[in-house]
């Protein structure tokens, strides 16, 4: 998930539960865990390794295992971060800092909120290393759900509205052109990135925004209600959205596995993954021995799925030298729903793994996360990467040719 909904989130959970005795410095404290296990991210800004983003990321810093350790850390910090802050922000000056023990807590609620969010994606995060690496995806949410994020923001921006009886109404207005506006510009982003939806929704959603901003001035009851209880009222219906992402996976799951059934499919691995924009777009992946399944549907639609297959390339030795470098047993470990394309160009021979589990099919090739390597004529790697925009960049590295041991024989990927 993106670091500014988990920041997002976290400052709902401070805010709704923390903020009664030392309100600045808990809310701050329940923000900043929040966003602060993808500090690992800086690993892949150093590191020259093109995998560090599936060795590193999601790993020690987002783990239960370690989560007191980093809650502790930071709650002892505190005091230095604290004297940081007022010196520049005016805002922070007479703030006073909860007792370690809270803030210890506090931290490790926006921590452990950071690790189950992740977990809720289908990135997924490694929630009990080191004792597991297992990366624990419950595909519940897209990696970045706006609908999620505007679900735990609104709550907040209604308490700020309502904060101040003079200003109420002039900030419900700009509220209300604000979201229009952010509407207009998810709908042209969503377009753009392959996941388009009717103009019309934009259009309503931010008809349902401005009611949100406007109704509880209607005798002055907003006013009334205190920032902790909106934003309580926010954590709320987050559960609750939360419970009907995991209801419509359940009910996606059930109809990947209807087809798999009926088909006969020998199943190494089925998933129902979430596509934007809403809770209602779903696709299926089946792994199978020879290949992948894939679909995209609505939930409203009655009609089965129509699912899609993808074999793998044939079994050659560059697919079998392939699998004998480590860097592709670590991309496999990684993979839930891959494939193996093998092909020639130009004198080369490339080996091409998709990772399927990202788009639901609706974009094309080359998918996120995809992993290429170049092997020359005589079968020596010559290049290993990540494919331009497979990883929003290119990361294909040149390399020097180096000969491994001829291929056992030339059986598929493990």
């Amino acid at each position: 998930m993106d670091p500014i909904t988990h920041g997002i989130a976290g400052a709902l959970l401070g805010k709704g539960f923390f903020s009664k005795r030392q309100t600045k410095v808990a809310i701050f404290a329940a923000t900043l865990g929040a966003v602060a296990p993808d500090v690992d991210v800086f690993a892949e800004l150093f590191s020259r390794d093109p995998l560090s983003i599936i060795k590193y990321h999601r790993a020690i810093t987002h783990s239960f295992v370690a989560l007191p350790v980093f809650a502790a850390l930071m709650a002892l910090l505190t005091p230095v971060t604290l004297a940081l802050l007022r010196r520049l922000f005016a805002t922070f000056r007479d703030a006073e800092s909860p007792p370690f023990g809270m803030l210890t807590l506090i931290y490790g609620v926006g921590i452990a909120s950071h690790i189950i969010l992740d977990g809720m994606t289908s990135f997924g995060t490694r929630m009990w290393y080191p004792i597991s690496s297992e990366r624990v995806a419950w595909d519940m949410l897209f990696i970045v759900d706006l609908t999620f994020t505007t679900v735990i923001l609104v709550p907040q921006v209604i308490a700020w509205i309502y904060r101040d009886r003079d200003k109420g109404r002039a900030r419900a207005w700009r509220m209300s052109a604000v979201f229009a506006v952010s509407a207009l510009l998810f709908w042209a982003l969503a377009r753009g990135a392959g996941y388009p939806f009717r103009l019309w929704i934009a259009g309503l959603a931010s008809a349902v925004m401005a009611a949100l901003f406007f109704a509880p001035a209607k005798g002055g009851w907003g006013f009334r209600v205190s920032r902790a209880q909106w934003c309580r009222a926010g954590t709320y219906a987050m559960v609750v959205y939360l419970v009907a992402c995991g209801f419509a996976h359940h009910s996606a799951i059930l109809r990947t596995k209807a087809f798999a059934d009926q088909n006969h499919i020998e199943v190494q691995r089925i998933g129902g993954l979430p596509i934007p924009p809403t809770l209602l777009d779903w696709g299926g992946a089946i792994r199978s021995p020879n290949g992948l399944y894939e679909a995209e549907f609505d939930l409203r639609d009655s009609r089965p799925p129509v699912f899609r297959f993808t074999p793998d390339s044939p079994p050659d030795p560059f697919i079998a030298r392939a699998f004998e470098l480590p860097e592709v047993h670590v991309y496999w470990q990684f993979a839930r729903f891959p494939s193996i394309l093998s092909f020639a160009e130009g004198e080369d021979h490339v080996v091409e793994l998709g990772e399927n589990r990202f788009s639901g099919g609706r974009r094309r090739s080359p998918q996120p996360f995809t992993y290429e390597l170049v092997f020359d004529s005589d079968g020596d790697l010559i290049a290993q990467g990540w494919l331009t925009n497979g990883v929003l960049q290119q990361h294909l590295e040149r390399i020097t040719p180096r000969r491994l041991s001829p291929p056992a024989g030339t059986g598929s990927a493990p």
